[in-house]
């Protein structure tokens, strides 16, 4: 059984990952952010094993709200910047894949 305090442990530092991600997001830091993503899903993959048993009073339930919000927004934040550069690579690739694939890989 997962402590309250390891519990929120495992938030914050999703939290602090998220506003990581956002940071490289603002800076198109593709690279950096495709590597936090890793991190984020870590963690997240860990906080599910720690949910099991854990009970919150209601100051803590609003703590919890509070810190998801906050990582739905940085979420949104992110696809915001994220979809125009998907958009571009998408437009990219429509038109004329075989070229584009010649030039990105080299191929003849």
């Amino acid at each position: 059984m997962t402590s309250n305090a390891e519990y929120f442990a495992r938030y914050e530092a999703i939290a602090a990952i998220s506003r990581r991600m956002l940071t490289a997001a603002r800076r198109a830091l593709w690279n950096d952010l495709v590597h936090l993503q890793e991190e984020y899903r870590n963690l997240v993959d860990a906080l599910k094993d720690a949910e099991a048993g854990v009970r919150l009073d209601d100051a803590e339930r609003l703590r919890k709200y509070a810190l998801i919000r906050q990582i739905l927004a940085d979420d949104a934040a992110i696809r915001d910047l994220a979809n125009p550069r998907m958009a571009n690579l998408s437009a990219l690739f429509a038109g004329r894949p075989t070229r584009v694939l010649k030039e990105l890989y080299g191929a003849r």
